[in-house]
């Protein structure tokens, strides 16, 4: 006589709670009420007159007039949480239709929260972040930092938060509600190759950045007069743009680890992580983060008629930062590659 042993089947993942989508309906749905407060009350609308530094970093929120600005983020914002909250609970096939409509309408206010609200403001903080919080203890460089860390900078970071949310919620929902299929493109072997090629190009766009930037360590007055350049030399200012420049280069080669091996597993000369597996959103987050705001400053420079006028008169400071859309773009796709070869 013979025993058969039968395992329980496997639990269907499909039918588990992802925190992606309430996570992002709660927090859009925070903001659109404190829009919709603004819109009532007149008060704590950050952006338009309102921000202290609309004159030098407008971007295009400056289209939008004050009166209109708080409602409509309320009507949006308000709207997303309705979206991602039809994303939660067990994967149900809805029709056709409704599959467009949430797709769309989330894809949409993802793109806007996180490309068109930040601007240029949040790439500079992420540029200039590590001299701050380094040269803070000896006070350099001397700035307000209450005049940095404002009320406006602070909403474009939740706007930012709040897109990178709903984009991650609208993905994992796609990829519940699918039937298993996926395009050859997205296959381990072919990521591996593409992601290569767009790894590199995100590599070496901020190293021809960061050239300009040593060009003025070094004397040479690329894109500006000597005289200029003498000006930031004795404000100190030209150390600031080394420092950009040094962290553009930091910046290539973690780059670099998307296609690396120390970008899978920790370096030996790491104590109590070598050997290790590196998380995949360890290298995902951050390169997608730097991909946005790379991404929402090139929107706002393409919209400076100021940085037109430089590009027009062949200023080779401002040269590479035609190439950041480039860089915006294949820096996104190589951390979508490392994400699909590592997922396997």
């Amino acid at each position: 006589m013979t025993t058969t042993i039968t395992s329980a089947p496997p639990r269907d993942t499909r039918t588990r709670l992802d925190p992606a989508a309430p996570l992002a309906a709660a927090w859009l749905g925070g903001w659109g009420v404190l829009a919709l407060l603004s819109a009532l009350t007149g008060a704590g609308y950050p952006f338009g007159t309102n921000d202290p530094h609309g004159g030098d970093a407008a971007g295009l929120l400056q289209l939008l007039p004050d009166a209109v600005g708080p409602p409509l983020f309320a009507a949006v914002l308000l709207a997303g949480a309705v979206a991602a909250l039809a994303m939660t609970g067990p994967a149900r096939l809805p029709s056709r239709p409704v599959r467009l409509l949430i797709t769309g309408y989330a894809s949409t206010v993802a793109l806007a929260l996180a490309v068109v609200v930040p601007g240029m403001r949040v790439l500079a903080l992420l540029g200039y972040a590590p001299m701050l919080i380094i040269g803070a203890p000896f006070g350099w460089p001397s700035v307000d930092y209450a005049d940095v860390f404002t009320w406006p900078l602070f909403a474009r970071l939740a706007a930012l938060a709040g897109g990178m949310l709903l984009a991650g919620a609208l993905l994992r929902w796609r990829r519940r509600i699918a039937d298993g299929s996926a395009p050859g493109w997205t296959a381990p072997a072919a990521a591996a190759r593409w992601g290569r090629w767009a790894t590199w190009t995100a590599a070496v766009v901020p190293v021809l950045y960061a050239f300009t930037r040593f060009a003025w360590l070094a004397g040479v007055p690329l894109g500006m007069s000597r005289e200029t350049l003498a000006e930031m030399r004795a404000d100190g200012a030209i150390w600031a743009g080394a420092g950009l420049g040094a962290f553009a280069v930091v910046g290539a080669v973690l780059t670099l680890g998307l296609v690396a091996r120390w970008g899978e597993r920790f370096p030996r000369w790491m104590p109590g992580l070598a050997g290790r597996r590196v998380p995949v959103l360890l290298a995902v987050i951050p390169a997608g983060l730097v991909a946005l705001a790379v991404l929402a400053a090139s929107l706002d420079l393409l919209a400076a008629p100021q940085f037109a006028e430089l590009i027009s008169e062949g200023n080779t400071a401002a040269l590479p930062m035609v190439l950041w859309p480039v860089w915006a773009v294949t820096l996104a796709g190589a951390a979508y590659a490392y994400h699909l070869r590592r997922r396997a």
